[in-house]
Order: C-alpha cells, then sequence, then structure tokens
C-alpha cells in the first residue's frame, strides 16, 4: 500500500500546484488590468507594482486552496478512473476508503497550513500591501493609526477617537471627538454612543456635547441623536481600522473581548472570529467532495456528470459562506452557527456523496 499511497498523493500534489500557480497567475493578470489605471496614474515604478503583488500572493492562496484541493481531488482520481487504474486497484483487494485515506489526511495538513497562515503570514502580508497601495504609490498622507486597539484620527475639524468602526455598516461606536484651536487649547468635545453613515451625513446617537470657554465651568448638551456636518466619510477610515483579514486569529480575539469589556457590539468580529476558524476546514470538505464525484464517475459516460456535479457542489460553498456571515453580522444566526453552517451542510453532502461510492 505504501507504492500505492506514493503515488496517489503524488499525482494529487502534482495537479494541485498546477491549478494553485494557474489560479493565482490568472487572479493578478485580473487584478493586473483592473488596477493599471491607478498605477498609471500614480506614475507607481515596476518595484512597487511587483511589491504589491508579491504582498497579495499569501492572501490569493489562502483564498483558491479550497478550489483548488477541489479541482486536485477530481482531476487526480478522474485521470485514474478513466484510465481504468481505480477498477485494478479494487480487483486487487483495495477499499477506496482506504485508497483515499492519504488525500484526506494530506488535505488536513493543508487546512492546518491555511490555518497557520492567516495567523501569522496573511496579516502582515495585506497590510503591507495596503501600505504599499495607498501610501508609495497613490501618495495619501495617514492621518490616523490604530493603536491599542482604538483609532485615533486627525481629521480636518478636529481629533477623531473611535472604539470601533465596523467598514461593513460604515458604523461607528465609542465615540469622542475633540475641537482643538491652532495651539491646540480644547474648544468642544463631543461625545456619542454610536454613529451610523446615512445619505452622506453622519447621523450620532446618544450624543453628549461639551464646550470649554475661557474662564468658565464647561457646558453640557445631552440630545439622543445629532446630524453631525463632518467632512470625512466611511472611506477615510479603513485604511487606518484593522478588518479581521488584517489580524490573526489571537489578535481578534484580544480585540473582541476589548470592545466587549466596554460594553460595545462585537458581533460582526465574532462572526469572523468563527470564520477564521471554519473556512481553512473546508479544504477536507472540498476534498472529499472531489474524490467522492471523480469515484461515482467511474462507469463509463458518468464521468463528466460527477466533475460537474462537483463543481457545482464545490463553488456553491462560498455563496452559502458569505450569505450565512452575513445572517451572522445582521445579527439573524447566532455567530457560531453563521460560520459553521456552510462547513456543516457541504460535509453531510461530503459524507453523503462518498458513502454512496461502490467500495
Amino acid at each position: 500500500m505504501k507504492i500505492l499511497d506514493r503515488y496517489c498523493v503524488k499525482e494529487f500534489l502534482r495537479y494541485l500546484a498546477i491549478i494553485v500557480i494557474s489560479f493565482v497567475s490568472l487572479y493578478l493578470i485580473i487584478d493586473f488590468f483592473e488596477k493599471i489605471r491607478m498605477f498609471l496614474s500614480n506614475q507607481a515604478n515596476v518595484y512597487q507594482m511587483a511589491s504589491f503583488f508579491f504582498c497579495s500572493v499569501p492572501m490569493i492562496i489562502w483564498q483558491i486552496l479550497p478550489a483548488s484541493v477541489l479541482m486536485a481531488a477530481l482531476i487526480a482520481f478522474g485521470s485514474l478512473s478513466r484510465h481504468s487504474e481505480i477498477i485494478a486497484m479494487k480487483a486487487c483487494g483495495v477499499s477506496l476508503y482506504r485508497l483515499t485515506a492519504p488525500i484526506v489526511v494530506i488535505a488536513a495538513f493543508i487546512s492546518v497550513l491555511a490555518f497557520i497562515s492567516s495567523e501569522f503570514v496573511t496579516p502582515y502580508t495585506n497590510q503591507k500591501a495596503n501600505y504599499i497601495r495607498l501610501v508609495d504609490i497613490q501618495k495619501q498622507v495617514m492621518a490616523g493609526t490604530f493603536k491599542e486597539n482604538q483609532i485615533w484620527y486627525r481629521g480636518k475639524e478636529g481629533i477623531y477617537n473611535f472604539k470601533v468602526f465596523d467598514p461593513h455598516t460604515s458604523s461607528l461606536q465609542g465615540i469622542t471627538i475633540y475641537y482643538v484651536d491652532n495651539k491646540l487649547h480644547l474648544l468642544k468635545r463631543v461625545d456619542a454612543e454610536r454613529g451610523e453613515w446615512s445619505r452622506g451625513k453622519w447621523i450620532f446617537y446618544h450624543v453628549i456635547n461639551t464646550s470649554f470657554l475661557p474662564g468658565l465651568f464647561p457646558e453640557l448638551q445631552i440630545t439622543p441623536y445629532q446630524v453631525m456636518t463632518l467632512p470625512e466619510h466611511p472611506g477615510n477610515f479603513m485604511g487606518i481600522q484593522k478588518d479581521a483579514e488584517n489580524m490573526g486569529f489571537m489578535e481578534l480575539r484580544r480585540y473582541i473581548m476589548n470592545i466587549k469589556s466596554e460594553g460595545y457590539d462585537a458581533t460582526s468580529y465574532i462572526v469572523d472570529l468563527y470564520g477564521k476558524l471554519a473556512f481553512p476546514f473546508v479544504n477536507i470538505i472540498m476534498a472529499i467532495i472531489g474524490l467522492a464525484a471523480a469515484l461515482r464517475g467511474e462507469r463509463r459516460g458518468s464521468q463528466s456528470q460527477g466533475l460537474a456535479a462537483g463543481i457545482f457542489i464545490g463553488f456553491s460553498y462560498w455563496i452559502v459562506f458569505a450569505f450565512t456571515v452575513s445572517l451572522g453580522r445582521a445579527g439573524v444566526l447566532p455567530p457560531l452557527l453563521a460560520a459553521w453552517s456552510a462547513n456543516i451542510l457541504f460535509g453531510l453532502t461530503a459524507a453523503l456523496l462518498f458513502r454512496r461510492v461502490r467500495t
């Protein structure tokens, strides 16, 4: 069996490498032509463009790995079926469960590597790619910083401090705005529980306005909501706030604990936290789906049908995953269920498909 194991693993890894390189190359070509106008208008040099795409590669691989594992399993074992090698192995008394076990183990190993990459590699490379695009190429001045799990931003009318900025809903939580004069004397302070971007304006809720007049006690004014005429829009804060893709699992977990301890809603980040666990391990599910679809196509005339069915089921995962995650962020589904629903559904589908394979 060691010879068969090495043979099957070799075929699988060979196709996996070809597919990953093909997908990454295709992704980079499409991304280059999408951004070519931005590169030309900002007179980006070859080094800057190469550095940007180089730092983008780890995230691209992380995203396309499940599809690559699916396709590699389909093609490798589909090729064995097409050349009647599977039939020969079965005739020698080799169980298909035993034959496919090394591929499932390899997929599990890939899942662990994907999780480790999302913890230590992609957060750094994503931040580096964003910095190259915004600062080195577009020559933007970073007016703010993400420090101690808070946003500090030097706006046109004051200094802004936000506990949480949600780019998905363009909302703010834990807002403090300091209005100062040219000598940095505090003139006014605005505190708000939360803020929403609506119809081109910021609307703050549960607002406290504190005015500091020379020689007088501060004046307080409390209002349930207030329309703010700030010149900044949500896009100004997106380059500063660390989103889930730019944080590893442990860093995101600490961030969630921090904002929850201060009484702010962390639902969206909790969904992303569970998603960081769920997404890498879909590689195992995709491998099983690919193996089952390839082996079910062992009969003449049904291989193309099995290939089509496997691709359809595999790529449907992303639609379901994105849908359930959006439901979780909106509070419709519990965060844990939202992140793992797609894995549970497609895991059951994979088990059903593989169980129907004639061993």
